[in-house]
């Protein structure tokens, strides 16, 4: 993912799309583990991905980022 993108971007479609890499590389770690994995370079980019994602909140002043995301997992788990 682009950088230019990734700014251009709404703050609540940044969330959308921090929670939707960080199930993704979870999946990509289950998936090196049971040695089911057939790019392990998609690791080190969804990792990349996360950096940036984090890097353009902040540059936002975006505060209690963590906090959001918890809480929309939990209404995600509701639904």
């Amino acid at each position: 993912m682009k950088i230019e993108a990734i700014r251009a971007m709404k703050t609540d479609e940044l969330h959308v799309e921090l929670e939707r890499l960080r199930r993704h590389l979870f999946d990509l770690r289950s998936q090196a583990v049971t040695e089911k994995l057939e790019d392990p370079t998609q690791l080190g980019k969804t990792r990349k991905d996360i950096a940036r994602l984090l890097t353009v909140m902040k540059e936002r002043n975006e505060q209690n980022i963590e906090q959001r995301q918890a809480h929309m997992s939990a209404q995600a788990a509701k639904r």
